[in-house]
């Protein structure tokens, strides 16, 4: 962890004042439980977790979140609310592909963060060897988009994705029950940038 770079430690104490930013989450949460009804019983990842603004929504209705973010920046702000959180919360500051775990999720949601991931296949391939049978996965990202959306470097691999190819990617994998739709649109001053939502189990 100390050899990686922290690409957020810049805005993490001002991540969560962004209004654009905090209702994008909202959306893509909103989205997620439109299509996936956790029980209060499961155990899920929020990949990419960061301050923790999507694991908060889901809190509520479930045992336990296991929040996986490699910026320690954001993890300690994640950390100083931890006690704030309606269910058991673990923070893990790890690269996830290499992730080796006993563990079986019943889900995996994830908000704005595979385009920071290069290999989106052997991505797929580590949530689908963690995930119980019938696990779910609810994963927003940006569609493709020209470069702008990021204003400076924070690792991203990715220009955003094209739907489909995504889909595929997923299907490939083995994921079921696929469903790609556009969930938000995040409004900047020099543009708009649609956001997806997928869904799908194992």
């Amino acid at each position: 962890m100390s050899e990686k770079k922290d690409h957020f430690a810049y805005k993490a104490k001002e991540y969560e004042t962004e209004i654009r930013r905090t209702n994008n989450v909202l959306n893509i949460a909103d989205g997620i439980k439109d299509k996936i009804v956790f029980k209060n019983t499961d155990h899920i990842i929020d990949f990419g977790s960061g301050t923790g603004l999507l694991t908060q929504e889901f809190a509520p209705y479930v045992k336990k979140i296991t929040a996986i973010d490699m910026s320690k920046s954001m993890t300690e702000i994640l950390r100083a609310k931890e006690n704030s959180f309606k269910c058991e919360l673990e923070i893990k500051e790890i690269d996830i592909i290499t992730y080796k775990t006993n563990n079986k999720y019943d889900g995996i949601i994830s908000s704005m963060t595979i385009h920071h991931i290069e290999d989106i296949e052997k991505l797929f391939k580590q949530f689908y060897s963690i995930l119980n049978d019938g696990g779910a996965i609810g994963l927003a990202d940006l569609e493709t988009e020209d470069g702008s959306f990021h204003s400076v470097d924070t690792g991203v691999f990715h220009f955003g994705f094209d739907k489909d190819e995504f889909l595929q990617i997923a299907s490939k994998v083995g994921f079921k029950n696929l469903e790609i739709k556009t969930i938000s649109v995040v409004e900047k001053p020099y543009g708009r940038f649609p956001i997806f939502l997928l869904t799908g189990i194992k």
